[in-house]
């Protein structure tokens, strides 16, 4: 079955907005409980937002940008509608079963799935293409991908062993999301950057890059530490996270001075709205790495895990900012999604809007005041503003703004 590339970004988009609905409707829980497990639902929010949006929006990008000229369209079909039964199979079980037999079964089978795509990008890029900066970048993400994966596939023997109480199956959970949301997502998006900054013949210094690529992955590598200063461990584990949190740091003021000093070349690069779109990722990057860099410490390591809000912000900073505005420019740069400029102002809005109630939620938990009267209800409700501009995204037709 033939699908254009269009229409899988649409695939992706229409992930997201399951995804959105279903975050607004664990947000009205609190609000108006209804007859449904939310754990469950939790379950199926995540699946469909970082498996259903994220990858199959990278993996449409990253096939336009890399593999459409020489990659066989018949064997990429394949693992693309492969990978769409994989995620049904989960839409239909996590709701009802959490995590248990199919939900597990289908689960298993997307991360195959994603293996022979792994496979078959390394296979099918072009031979010139292997000794560019971009490609470096998209095969150290699609490593991490891959390494991430050995979180989930080691939850069967820690249950079995030590059961899903211990901190070794939460140890699990977070290596997987971070080098997901420090590793695979952001070394893509970089990779496609650079490949838009290839394509238009703008040199990038290979002693520069050499400089930066170390620096930032080994900045990913040692950033792992951090997700384990739940457990309050030896202080060279605090040490080790604050290494990697620096140089994540130093990564980004690298790239941030190239970006900064050919920024004329590259604002006419981009659509305007796309050129104000990068900057707010850029500021959105800037937090992450400093908020990265202060949970080094232990009092504030203390602080963001036993309060799940300010965890839940951070997530959400990453993913609904940094991730997905970054997919909305590389989407609509390479007309496989046009972003209309209500729908994009009514999604930032509503992240805004939310991100500042979590964490207004968050500094209350810490601070000790109560919450305002008809917060969850106005949580809910400004929610709804990030579903309602990803139907604006749907219905956008091709060649409008």
């Amino acid at each position: 079955m033939k699908i254009s590339l269009k229409n899988q970004a649409k695939t992706a988009l229409a992930y997201f907005l399951l995804a959105a609905l279903l975050g607004v409707l664990l947000r009205m829980f609190r609000w108006h409980p209804f007859p449904i497990n939310y754990k469950y639902l939790v379950h199926t929010h995540s699946h469909i937002a970082l498996l259903g949006w994220i990858y199959v929006a990278l993996m449409t990008v990253l096939y336009t940008c890399f593999l459409h000229k020489t990659a066989p369209p018949r064997r990429y079909r394949i693992i693309f509608w492969g990978t769409q039964l994989t995620l049904i199979g989960m839409l239909l079980s996590f709701p009802f079963q959490g995590y248990a037999l199919y939900s597990i079964l289908f689960s298993t089978l997307f991360l195959l799935m994603s293996y022979a795509f792994a496979r078959f990008f390394f296979k099918h890029v072009p031979r010139e293409m292997k000794l560019s900066k971009s490609y470096r970048l998209v095969r150290a993400s699609l490593v991490y991908m891959i390494l991430s994966s050995l979180g989930p596939w080691s939850l069967g023997a820690i249950v079995n062993i030590s059961g899903p109480a211990s901190g070794w199956y939460r140890n699990a959970i977070y290596y997987y999301l971070h080098f997901q949301y420090n590793g695979w997502m952001p070394m893509a998006l970089l990779g496609i950057f650079f490949y838009t900054v290839e394509q238009r013949h703008i040199a990038v210094p290979e002693t520069w890059f050499r400089i930066f690529y170390r620096s930032l992955n080994a900045g990913i590598i040692c950033s792992f530490a951090l997700s384990l200063l739940w457990m309050k461990p030896d202080v060279y584990v605090y040490v080790l996270g604050g290494l990697g949190a620096s140089l994540q740091c130093f990564a980004f003021v690298l790239l941030s001075l190239f970006f900064f000093g050919k920024r004329i070349k590259f604002k006419k690069m981009f659509t305007p709205m796309g050129w104000r779109l990068l900057t707010i990722i850029g500021f959105l990057i800037l937090m992450k790495v400093l908020l990265q860099w202060l949970v080094s410490f232990p009092y504030f390591a203390n602080l963001a895990a036993s309060i799940l809000d300010f965890t839940i912000a951070y997530l959400h900073w990453t993913f609904l900012g940094v991730i997905s505005l970054g997919l909305f420019v590389f989407l609509d740069h390479y007309n496989l999604l046009r972003i209309p400029l209500k729908a994009i102002s009514l999604y930032l809005l509503g992240f805004l809007l939310t991100e500042g109630l979590i964490i207004y939620k968050g500094i209350a938990g810490w601070t000790g005041f109560g919450l305002f009267e008809g917060y969850s209800g106005i949580l809910a409700l400004v929610s709804l503003f990030i579903p309602i501009a990803l139907t604006g995204f749907m219905f956008q037709r091709d060649g409008t703004k």
